[in-house]
């Protein structure tokens, strides 16, 4: 077994979620999840196929996206993983929406930090093991962290 690093290649400010699911119809159920749950939101899916010709399958309506997206997922090329890349909207609004998708295992990371994922590649062929997503923490909140947190969330319209 071999293990490698593969770097997420995005915009600093684009969100994304990747996870593993289990059969060739995530692609479009996917996109139906999207779809239905946030009507405007720009996406792209990338899904490594994991049997038969192992393709990267495509889904999504902003063809930039769509092409990050299968450039991820290619990288990745681990088998029945997909890469969600998201605009005009957060990982937050469809989530819980995925998460709710039958062929969706799991998710590994929903965010719009740099992303580091750890594979795990063998004779048959690769895995993800885990994903590194953002830097190191740098230690703890104080109370004027709490505030200025607390003051960002409504200012985002998160919260009251």
């Amino acid at each position: 077994m071999e293990l490698k690093t593969v770097r997420i290649e995005k915009p600093a400010d684009l969100n994304f979620i990747l996870g593993q699911a289990h059969f060739i119809k995530t692609v479009e159920d996917l996109y139906e999840a999207i779809v239905q749950t946030v009507p405007g939101m720009k996406f792209g899916i990338g899904f490594c196929e994991s049997s038969g010709p192992a393709l990267v399958r495509r889904a999504g309506n902003d063809d930039r996206l769509i092409e990050l997206a299968q450039k991820n997922a290619l990288a990745l090329s681990c088998g029945h993983s997909f890469i969600v890349f998201i605009e005009g909207g957060f990982p937050i609004n469809i989530l819980n929406t995925l998460k709710n998708v039958p062929e969706v295992c799991g998710i590994y990371c929903a965010t719009a930090n740099p992303v580091e994922v750890i594979i795990a590649e063998t004779e048959q062929g690769r895995g993800i093991l885990g994903v590194i997503d953002g830097v190191k923490a740098a230690g703890v909140e104080t109370d004027a962290d709490v505030r200025a947190r607390q003051q960002f969330l409504r200012l985002i319209g998160y919260k009251l």
